[in-house]
């Protein structure tokens, strides 16, 4: 007897093969993710610096909505991220392909929703009712719209809710260390053991691990809470709302949904087929609402195909050019809402830049090479790339010592690390050019102009050890790098507590050699606040911020 013909099985096919590219595409981004943070080991001899490949900005340069944001904002058409029109170009013929077969955190946020509940509450028809189409989905239209404003007046805040960006500060700066210190904690647990057995097993899982999984030097990142709070929120909202960031919050889905409106390939549904079994609804991840009875949104389908594999009747099918005028219906959007959006956007501009962001600028200090700041603000995306590619893990990404405009930016923590001398990766690493691309000779000056300087040096005498404690401490001069060194050392002499004639070694800074780097910070022997800080006073990049403060008018 034949075997009857499953009209399901060749979609089904298909949608294996989404999953496969899913994962394919998830585990690339996470690998290049690994290359970036492993990237410390390009160094070569001092003054040589291998340039980190630019595959490891593939993700970054593939979205769209940054090129065209970054574009906004700086008026400037980056060829990093002309790799974004391929996305573009995918779009218009098969719609919201990205969002259903390559973006990472909409991977996550599918396999999230995948998960099969016990709770009756997401079963039958709660199931189907939750993932039908909800007005919150043109939420994400807002806030496109609210931060292309922002970017009109030169802000670019894109970097917040990008799930590119979001995807790669929760995996690089939250699940990498994480799993890093994990490995390393377990392997020096079974180390220090009693039982031979687990002493073997320590020293082969760090054997093993080390330069795979774990890194030669455990990356710190400032305000991982944070970061991972909003990751974890992200993923955990998906148990209420099915894929709820990638419908309802995504600025990147709701672009990617204006252009696949009209795209060439897409559903076609033949009602007389259905018998109503709303399989199709509950297996949609988009909340395109494609039962043969509903209006087919083109803008909200992810292209995930999971109505059609789950359609028995054949009622539903995926052709290019599709009858789609009386299935396609505008995204749910209010012209009242949308000029508020709009209106928001424009309103956050100038509440962001009158909060104290320029009265404690000299407070923090940016990576050489960085853009004066308000140009460095109109093209940072958030990305982390700088920061997960320091070698001495000095960038951070900033919380509000930068303002809220400048949240998650990199800054530099002397205490966490310092900018290494022979080092430009931060410019290198960086896909919209906040951070310009320096040589090393350029660096530090060998080629003729001066040094690029991102701060200076000063001493806190009532801490540091040798003027306030007649203790002899020269780690600051043995740290410099410069040559000749911006630290040098006076011979003098004191009289100690009993009379006594105590020769020691006074520490000065010399403000037109020192770079700002904060090796001396970094390496300063005083416990807690060092006895050494820098900051960006008389940095380069910003002639207004001289050393010596000019006449308040």
């Amino acid at each position: 007897m034949a075997e009857k013909h499953d009209p399901t099985l060749k979609i089904k096919r298909i949608r294996n093969i989404r999953r496969l590219s899913q994962l394919f595409f998830l585990l690339l981004f996470i690998f290049l993710l690994y290359l970036t943070e492993f990237s410390f080991t390009s160094f070569g001899k001092p003054g040589e610096i291998n340039p980190p490949s630019q595959w490891l900005n593939l993700f970054f340069n593939i979205d769209p909505l940054t090129g065209v944001v970054t574009g906004i904002s700086a008026w400037v058409l980056l060829s990093t991220l002309l790799l974004g029109l391929i996305v573009i170009a995918g779009t218009a013929f098969f719609g919201r392909f990205f969002c259903g077969w390559v973006c990472p955190l909409g991977t996550l946020n599918q396999a999230m929703s995948s998960f099969k509940s016990e709770r009756k509450s997401r079963k039958g028809k709660r199931l189907i009712e939750s993932n039908k189409y909800h007005r919150y989905q043109a939420w994400k239209y807002y806030i496109l719209f609210g931060i292309i404003a922002l970017a009109i007046v030169g802000s670019v805040q894109i970097g917040l809710f990008d799930p590119i960006m979001i995807a790669g500060r929760s995996i690089g700066m939250v699940i990498i260390p994480a799993l890093n210190t994990a490995v390393n904690d377990l392997a020096m647990t079974l180390s220090d053991s009693s039982y031979s057995i687990f002493r073997f097993l320590g020293a082969a899982i760090f054997k093993i691990s080390s330069g795979i999984v774990t890194y030669l030097k455990q990356p710190h990142f400032h305000g991982i809470f944070w970061l991972a709070l909003i990751f974890l929120s992200i993923l955990v909202a998906n148990r209420i709302f099915t894929r709820f960031w990638c419908r309802g919050l995504c600025p990147l889905g709701a672009f990617l949904g204006i252009l696949s409106r009209y795209s060439i390939f897409g559903l076609q549904k033949e009602p007389e087929k259905c018998n109503d079994c709303n399989l199709c609804l509950m297996h949609c991840q988009g909340g395109d609402d494609p039962h043969s009875d509903l209006p087919h949104r083109r803008a909200e389908c992810h292209l995930c195909l999971n109505c059609k594999a789950a359609c028995a009747e054949n009622a539903l099918f995926f052709r290019f050019q599709p009858y789609f005028k009386q299935y396609n219906p505008k995204p749910d959007l209010t012209t009242r809402r949308t000029i508020l959006a709009g209106i928001a956007g424009l309103a956050a501009f100038p509440v962001i830049r009158s909060g104290d962001k320029f009265v404690n600028e000299v407070t923090f200090i940016r990576p050489p090479g960085a853009l004066i700041e308000e140009d460095f603000l109109k093209q940072c995306i958030r990305c982390g790339q700088c920061m997960k590619i320091c070698p001495t893990n000095a960038l951070q990404p900033a919380l509000l010592e930068t303002g809220w405009e400048g949240i998650f930016s990199p800054l530099l923590m002397a205490r966490i690390g310092y900018c290494e001398h022979y080092c430009t990766l931060c410019g290198e690493i960086c896909p919209t050019g906040a951070i310009l691309k320096l040589k090393s000779d350029e660096k530090f000056g060998q080629t003729g102009p001066p040094p690029v300087k991102i701060g200076t040096a000063f001493f806190d005498k009532g801490r540091c050890l040798p003027w306030a404690f007649g203790t002899t401490c020269i780690v600051c001069e043995e740290w410099c790098p410069t040559s000749p060194k911006a630290i040098w050392l006076e011979d003098t002499e004191t009289v100690g507590r009993e009379g006594n004639i105590i020769n020691i070694r006074l520490p000065h800074v010399d403000i037109d050699k020192c770079t700002g780097c904060a090796a001396c910070e970094y390496a300063c022997p005083v416990s807690g606040k060092a006895a050494i800080y820098v900051t960006s006073a008389g940095e380069t990049r910003d002639p207004d911020r001289s050393l010596i403060l000019r006449k308040r008018k």
